[in-house]
């Protein structure tokens, strides 16, 4: 509605009329409130419900791929923080990650890991499979109970979460997923520990089998952004009074890009 506004009003201004000339002032303090809410829709959002019920509202990239850095501070503005301790591989050089929001604009501080050959020193250079991801936690004393994980792998993803030690405990785990699977079934790759993603629609594991492991473990799913590349997972005691659950038909988002085909076929779980 508030965008129909807007139009009609510029080109009421853009025709010259009187009309225009007098609405014209008003759109352009209507514009910055529409950008005002885009940056800070959080407060917007509070304002009309308790709950959570859409987390897709809230998306926002400063350093994020697709509206991750918005989300997460909308979760933790509801949900409240512990420590401001994040874990988070997959970065490869940093730049755009889940975290770097939080870490250079929030304080919040974390472990950052990729195997990259050309990482910043604050990034760890490391190999993480399902067989090694307990050592390296204990490795960089991450706490038991911390607020955020972030999973991008771009292949292991499910196998690596999976094999995480009950004891440690995150708030919030974002994972991505793979979009191309329809939300009914529940399918992931085969483990291969030097598993490389090749850049074909074999990768990563269904949202159904995230859905799944992440119950088993003691998370309920909330969202996932709107290009369909990350699911948002909170922890249970987390979720009353601060998110309205959903079915995962309605919280699947497809996938937007090109697809690559593979031969090679996802295995049931």
């Amino acid at each position: 509605m508030i965008n129909e506004l807007r139009l009609w009003i510029y080109k009421k201004h853009k025709s010259e009329t009187f009309l225009g000339k007098v609405l014209f002032p008003f759109y352009i303090l209507l514009r910055k409130y529409v950008r005002a809410i885009k940056i800070k829709s959080i407060g917007v959002c509070f304002l009309f419900r308790k709950k959570i019920s859409n987390i897709n509202y809230f998306e926002r990239t400063l350093y994020s791929q697709s509206g991750e850095d918005g989300i997460l501070e909308a979760i933790f503005y509801r949900i409240g923080t512990t420590n401001k301790f994040c874990v988070e591989f997959g970065v490869q050089t940093g730049t755009q990650c889940n975290t770097r929001y939080l870490r250079e604009e929030k304080g919040w501080t974390g472990l950052l890991m990729d195997d990259g050959v050309e990482n910043p020193k604050f990034i760890k250079k490391e190999f993480i499979t399902a067989e090694n991801i307990n050592d390296l936690f204990k490795k960089y004393n991450v706490p038991n109970s911390f607020d955020l994980l972030s999973i991008d792998v771009d292949g292991n993803d499910y196998w690596i979460w999976n094999s995480l030690d009950r004891c440690y405990s995150p708030r919030v785990v974002i994972i991505e997923y793979n979009p191309l699977i329809p939300p009914s079934e529940s399918k992931t790759i085969k483990y291969d520990p030097n598993f490389k993603w090749d850049g074909t629609a074999y990768c990563g594991a269904s949202l159904l089998a995230l859905v799944k492991l992440a119950q088993r473990k003691g998370y309920t799913l909330v969202g996932c952004n709107t290009f369909g590349v990350n699911a948002f997972f909170i922890r249970n005691n987390e979720i009353k009074d601060n998110f309205i659950i959903k079915n995962i038909t309605e919280l699947y988002r497809p996938w937007h890009g090109k697809v690559v085909s593979s031969e090679n076929k996802m295995m049931e779980i």
